[in-house]
């Protein structure tokens, strides 16, 4: 199970949100190049990132300062998500070094762009279900759909997807620890691979995390917690990668 440091942009800076509410957030660093190579020297196996103004806009809008990461690291498997509503997107963050790309949105609005998505660039695509209260939530956070995360991802269980990244809202940014029981449910009822995300405390939510891993879930995103120094990524890796191989 990856333990993942999370980048989230927001007009060019790297920042953190509180339930997802961008008037609700905090400056981390203004160079994201020096904040990736950080996650990199720390043992990260890969990087997540978000493109909040691209989230809210539908388009990409950070795009430099992910292919400046790319560019600097590029051994540093990276998975961005935030605006991606087409596959020119896609292919632009493909060709610029990006190693997995996150449907948000538009696998609610439009499911048909997944199918074609990953007929397209098999191994790529993953789709991100940010969920309050079970209900998947779009446009940014701003907007919650009538659809269930669980029927949304068996939606997509044939249809070659990698993994889904699942965030739990009211968990997002709060430091109160992993849903795991919804993630679990999540992972063994929607039938693919699970990524976890909101609310990452400390080391005991990756050991949390581990110890059901079996159930599909093959990563662990953190931001807050590694900015403010709750959790130590090398730590938590190697915690990770001991009670996985147990």
């Amino acid at each position: 199970m990856l333990v993942i440091p999370a980048i989230d942009l927001k007009d060019g800076q790297c920042v953190r949100l509180r339930q997802g509410d961008m008037d609700d957030s905090t400056v981390f660093s203004d160079d994201p190049v020096a904040t990736a190579a950080q996650w990199a020297q720390s043992g990260a196996r890969r990087l997540h990132m978000v493109d909040l103004n691209g989230a809210f806009a539908g388009t990409p809008k950070n795009a430099a300062a992910v292919k400046a990461i790319t560019q600097a690291l590029p051994s540093l498997p990276v998975q961005i998500g935030g605006g991606i509503r087409d596959c020119n997107t896609i292919e632009s963050y493909l060709n610029a070094g990006v190693h997995y790309v996150i449907i948000g949105t538009a696998a609610v609005k439009n499911p048909e762009f997944v199918h074609e998505a990953c007929a397209r660039f098999p191994g790529h695509i993953i789709v991100g279900i940010d969920a309050k209260a079970g209900f998947v939530a779009t446009d940014g956070w701003a907007e919650t759909s009538t659809v269930q995360a669980v029927d949304l991802a068996r939606d997509f269980r044939d249809a070659g997807v990698e993994a889904i990244v699942y965030t739990d809202i009211e968990r997002d940014g709060m430091m109160q620890g992993v849903n795991i029981a919804a993630t679990v449910n999540l992972a063994v009822e929607g039938g693919l691979p699970v990524i976890a995300s909101g609310g990452v405390t400390d080391i005991e939510d990756i050991r949390r995390l581990a110890e059901v891993s079996h159930n599909g879930i093959v990563g662990a995103i953190t931001g807050r917690a590694i900015y403010e120094g709750t959790l130590n990524v090398a730590e938590a890796q190697a915690l990770s990668d001991r009670l996985v191989r147990a």
